[in-house]
């Protein structure tokens, strides 16, 4: 066997016994999904009838493409204590007494976490469908909708990877995800950016929560996109290169402690 069949083998191995993880301790997951959710529906049934006149139509269309990126920002916490009580807890020490591949840890935790996402995604999409969300998007465009949640995960979670090998305790991981799980409410994910103050408006522009929300609302209401796909696909692969980088770097690096 190759050293990539090695790898691709103890990474399979890795996913099972994160997802058996999930599975068996769902209260991480299900906190990563309620958040999003109680938004959904506080937003709809709250604040839906004011600020959908504001944008001039249902204002659950708007609303439900956002909560799904913000979804796989929530799910960045589960992922940044996961991978920091595995590094706190002494599986890194078992493991180098095994013939495995360091890498695979890293990537179980990413395959495990972007499977769960994207789970919790299609829970929140039917939750919106039921509350009245209603995309308009064909099957080519669904296909587009799915691999911009998918890119948005993986690059997330690589985020949260660094994150989490970063802390010290997973309390203190928990806490790490914070800020960028706080950014969509500074994009057009609740509201259009072009509403916003001058200064908040640059921001909100420029930051990557915007284009992929922007891309993925276009793909499911048959929106204007422009130039945001480009933004969009671009933002996923600079943080997933940021969170690759980092991540390995400071996985060998406690590793070798």
């Amino acid at each position: 066997m190759t050293a990539a069949t090695y790898t691709f083998s103890d990474t399979r191995t890795l996913l099972d016994r994160n997802l058996k993880h999930a599975v068996r301790y769902p209260a991480m997951s299900l906190s990563s999904l309620l958040m999003p959710l109680l938004f959904l529906l506080l937003f709809r049934y709250a604040f839906g009838r004011t600020l959908g006149a504001g944008i001039g139509g249902s204002y659950i269309n708007y609303l439900a493409p956002g909560l799904l990126i913000m979804t796989g920002a929530a799910s960045m916490v589960s992922t940044a204590v996961a991978v920091c009580t595995d590094m706190t807890e002494g599986i890194v020490d078992r493991l180098r007494t095994m013939s495995i591949s360091r890498f695979a840890l890293l990537a179980g935790h990413v395959l495990g976490n972007v499977i769960q996402t994207l789970l919790a995604m299609a829970i929140l999409l039917g939750v919106a469908v039921a509350i009245g969300f209603r995309p308009h998007a064909d099957a080519l465009h669904w296909l587009g909708a799915i691999g911009i949640c998918a890119l948005t995960a993986w690059a997330l979670t690589w985020v949260a990877l660094a994150m989490g090998l970063s802390a010290k305790a997973p309390e203190a991981a928990s806490n790490l995800p914070m800020p960028i799980i706080l950014l969509p409410f500074l994009g057009s994910g609740f509201v259009p950016a072009s509403s916003m103050s001058p200064g908040l408006r640059q921001f909100a522009e420029y930051q990557p929560f915007t284009p992929i929300t922007e891309t993925l609302r276009g793909l499911l209401l048959g929106t204007h996109i422009g130039n945001q796909w480009i933004y969009a696909l671009c933002w996923c692969a600079g943080l997933t290169l940021v969170g690759y980088v980092a991540s390995r770097r400071l996985f060998d690096r406690r590793a070798e402690l």
